[in-house]
């Protein structure tokens, strides 16, 4: 299949990178290969930091290989319950990840189901755990996105702004230009991973950065679910939208209620474990 070429003209940009990559014996789609890499740099990071928030390497290791597998398990799960008619009719077909079909919230979901019963199973703080992750969950964000633009896909309506991207539609023969959303969305979280990580040096309790998380990411998705073209939608709204903007009011208000609240550092877990 031929794939046609991505333009950014506001830069002056226009390639064609295909959509695997060509080893000679065997071809890798980036889609897969830069998901992994925003998982392998999410959990380096983890390991590099782990300490700071109270845990071992072992812990981030053994927490990683168990929480990763069920969070792409419920990545695609959560995409085909919103596209069930698609899939009514030949259940088996949920299995056929190679042909597309994920939702970034329904992994979050799963990390957070897996992370709560992985920190009750070793006995761990889970607000902590949460603070460490958030920031990782940031990174992976901010990588993976990358995956739909070698894709094509997760764009936005149309638009003659500086950095729209163009695609050419071989149906019309013709190009379109539209938001770039997937570079949206990697700018607003890599700029959401230097904030956190930086606050997280200072936080006063345990889940504090995983309120910002949830504020931060949950604040940019709402605007930019608004300017895609491919929404899962309940009804006549878009579902990611509004779980953008209920998480950000949400985390937002819990974060401004704390911010009032006296907090011993000591009780952090990182210092209760020191101890």
């Amino acid at each position: 299949m031929q794939y046609t070429e991505i333009s950014f003209p506001g830069l002056g940009i226009e390639i064609n990178p295909g959509r695997a990559l060509d080893l000679g014996f065997m071809q890798i789609n980036y889609y897969g290969l830069i998901i992994a890499i925003g998982l392998a740099l999410a959990a380096i990071y983890g390991l590099r930091r782990c300490n700071q928030f109270g845990f071992k390497q072992d812990d981030v290791i053994d927490g990683a290989l168990m929480i990763i597998p069920f969070a792409i398990i419920c990545t695609r799960l959560y995409y085909c319950a919103f596209q069930w008619e698609h899939y009514k009719d030949n259940p088996i077909s949920i299995l056929y990840i190679w042909e597309g079909g994920l939702a970034i919230y329904g992994g979050v979901i799963g990390a957070v189901i897996g992370i709560i019963a992985y920190c009750a199973y070793k006995k761990i703080s889970i607000f902590a755990a949460f603070d460490m992750v958030g920031i990782s969950f940031l990174i992976g964000q901010m990588i993976g996105r990358w995956g739909n633009f070698f894709n094509r896909e997760a764009f936005g309506s149309a638009t003659d702004g500086f950095l729209r991207m163009g695609l050419f539609n071989t149906y019309t023969q013709s190009w379109e230009y539209h938001h770039p959303t997937f570079l949206y969305e990697s700018l607003w979280n890599a700029a959401g991973f230097v904030l956190l990580h930086f606050l997280s040096k200072k936080r006063q309790y345990d889940g504090q950065i995983a309120l910002g998380y949830v504020a931060w990411y949950g604040l940019g998705r709402a605007f930019i679910e608004g300017l895609r073209t491919d929404s899962l939608y309940w009804g006549q709204y878009r579902v990611s939208q509004v779980l953008a903007l209920v998480s950000f009011i949400l985390a937002g208000g819990m974060l401004l209620f704390q911010a009032f609240r006296k907090h011993d550092k000591s009780k952090l877990y990182v210092n209760r474990v020191s101890e």
